[in-house]
């Protein structure tokens, strides 16, 4: 029998999941901007990626918690994000694409947060959890041995299509909070 954790529970499996990615997103963004790409940079960032999706599963499974709604979401833009910047400071990606994707990713958490308090739960897309693999499959070519210094064209187009999605699913999420504004503004 699986045991269930209630909605204020803190140290739930998934939740101690993500706090180990937490952690290990240091040494690996020291990683990053010390060696580049290399095998053991490229696996530990793909153990990290993989962990996202194994933490989801492990809160569906025993239940879902308010702390595990902040902490998933927060470890996956300090993996993602301190990645693309850690690439940045390597001269590996540029800040331009970047700055848009960070720009998009605080600017949607503040609006989920503000809807949040209104009582608007604002979950992910199906679109923005794709923009997000999207966003870990650039990082992880640009730190691919084998694609990091002969075929950087593949983390460079990829990280664009990613920018794409980050900001339609920016756009859909800002109308998603218009249509609740003006339905609240209705009642």
């Amino acid at each position: 029998m699986t045991a269930q954790f209630g909605p204020s529970a803190l140290a739930t499996p998934a939740n101690l999941l993500t706090v180990a990615r937490l952690v290990l997103t240091v040494p690996l963004l020291a990683m990053i901007v010390d060696t580049g790409a290399t095998w053991p940079t490229v696996t530990l960032w793909t153990v990290l990626c993989i962990t996202d999706g194994i933490d989801g599963n492990l809160a569906r499974r025993h239940g879902t918690t308010r702390s595990g709604a902040f902490l998933d979401p927060l470890a996956d833009k300090v993996l993602v994000l301190g990645g693309m910047v850690a690439l940045v400071a390597n001269d590996t990606f540029w800040v331009v694409p970047v700055a848009v994707i960070a720009v998009r990713e605080l600017g949607i958490q503040a609006f989920r947060s503000y809807w949040g308090q209104k009582g608007l739960a604002v979950p992910a897309t199906v679109l923005a959890k794709a923009k997000t693999v999207l966003q870990e499959v650039a990082v992880g070519f640009a730190l691919l041995p084998l694609t990091a210094t002969d075929a950087t064209w593949v983390a460079t187009s990829l990280l664009w299509v990613a920018v794409a999605l980050t900001v339609v699913t920016g756009a859909q999420y800002i109308a998603a909070g218009s249509r609740f504004a003006t339905n609240l503004g209705n009642r």
